[in-house]
C-alpha cells in the first residue's frame, strides 16, 4: 500500500555555471566546505550545455556565507547570481500521482497504479509508481528508448537482452513483457537495484528479469548471459563513451544497441566512439532536447 510521503520545507540556493568540469570542481569544493549533513549539493546539465548547481538546506542558510563559498569556488560573478528560495512542504507521492499521466511509446504504456485499468488490451502496460517517477517514460530519454525498442521488436527476436544502468527497470520490464524471455538488468546504485526488482515483481516479470549491482561490465553474469543480441543503455554521454570498448566485447554479431541519456550536442561524440568499435548508427530520435540512438554491431 502506498502511504503519504510529505517532505518538510527545505531552503535552496541555485546558480548556473558553464561546463561539466567547472560544475564538478565547484560541487567538490562546496561539499568540502559544508559540515556533513549541513547541505545536499548536486549539479545537473541543462539542454543548452550549461550546468545548474543546487544546494538544499534543512535550515535557512547564512546567505553571505554561501555567496562567499560560491565565490571562492566559482568566482564573484557566479556568487552574485546565486538565487535563494524555499521549497514548501508537499506530499510528493500525491502530487506525483496527479501529474503522472499514462505515457505511450509504441506498444508500451507506462502508467501509475491509478491508471492500471485504463491500459488497452492490445498494449503492454508497465506500472511504475509516481514515487519512482524518474525513468518511468515521462523523461524523453526513456520514451525514446521504448520507441526504438518497439521498432526493433517488429523486425527482430533477440534472445539475450541486457538493460545496462536499469534505473527503475522500465526498459528491462518492457523487453521481458514483449519477448516473454529473460533479461539481465544492472545498475551501480543499490537503491536502483532494489527499485528495479520491486517493479519487476509488480509487473509479473520478476521471474524473467535478473537485476544485479555492477559497475560497467565487471560482473560474472555478463559473461554468463552474453553475448547479447540487444543492449539497452539509458545512462549519460560520458559513461556511454567509456563503455563502448567493453560493451563490444559482450555483443553478438549483428547485435542491436539502443543508447540514450544524451543531449543533442553530445550525440556526435557518442556515435564516433561506437563507430570506431564497429557499430553502425541506424536511427536517431530527438525528444524534449534528448537523443536516443539505435546502432548495429557490424563487426
Amino acid at each position: 500500500m502506498m502511504t503519504s510521503t510529505t517532505t518538510p520545507s527545505t531552503h535552496r540556493a541555485t546558480f548556473a555555471i558553464g561546463s561539466e568540469p567547472a560544475a564538478k570542481r565547484v560541487v567538490d569544493r562546496l561539499t568540502e566546505r559544508f559540515f556533513e549533513g549541513e547541505a545536499a549539493i548536486a549539479a545537473f546539465e541543462r539542454p543548452d550545455g550549461r550546468w545548474d548547481v543546487t544546494m538544499h538546506f534543512a535550515e535557512p542558510p547564512d546567505q553571505a556565507r554561501v555567496r562567499g563559498l560560491v565565490g571562492d569556488a566559482a568566482g564573484a560573478e557566479v556568487a552574485r547570481a546565486v538565487a535563494f528560495d524555499t521549497v514548501e512542504a508537499r506530499d510528493w507521492v500525491k502530487a506525483g500521482l496527479e501529474d503522472l499521466v499514462p505515457v505511450r511509446a509504441g506498444r508500451f504504456i507506462v502508467h501509475g497504479r491509478h491508471d492500471r485499468l485504463r491500459v488497452p488490451p492490445n498494449k503492454l502496460g508497465i506500472e511504475i509508481e509516481a514515487a519512482l517517477a524518474f525513468g518511468t517514460g515521462h523523461h524523453g530519454t526513456t520514451r525514446g528508448c521504448l520507441l526504438l525498442l518497439d521498432q526493433v521488436l517488429k523486425a527482430h527476436d533477440p534472445r539475450r537482452v541486457l538493460d545496462l544502468g536499469t534505473g527503475t527497470g522500465v526498459l528491462a520490464i518492457a523487453a521481458a513483457k514483449a519477448l516473454h524471455g529473460a533479461v539481465l538488468a544492472s545498475d551501480i546504485d543499490p537503491a536502483s537495484v532494489r527499485a528495479a526488482c520491486d517493479n519487476a515483481r509488480l509487473n509479473q516479470t520478476g521471474h524473467r528479469v535478473q537485476v544485479i549491482r555492477a559497475a560497467g561490465f565487471a560482473a560474472a553474469p555478463f559473461a554468463r548471459c552474453g553475448p547479447f543480441d540487444l543492449v539497452l543503455a539509458n545512462i549519460l554521454a560520458n559513461p556511454l563513451r567509456q563503455l563502448a570498448m567493453p560493451m563490444v566485447r559482450h555483443l553478438a554479431p549483428s547485435a542491436l544497441v539502443i543508447l540514450s541519456g544524451l543531449l543533442t550536442h553530445q550525440t556526435a561524440g557518442v556515435i564516433a566512439a561506437y563507430r570506431a568499435r564497429g557499430l553502425v548508427p541506424l536511427r536517431h530520435l530527438r525528444i524534449e532536447g534528448w537523443s536516443s540512438l539505435l546502432l548495429r554491431n557490424a563487426g
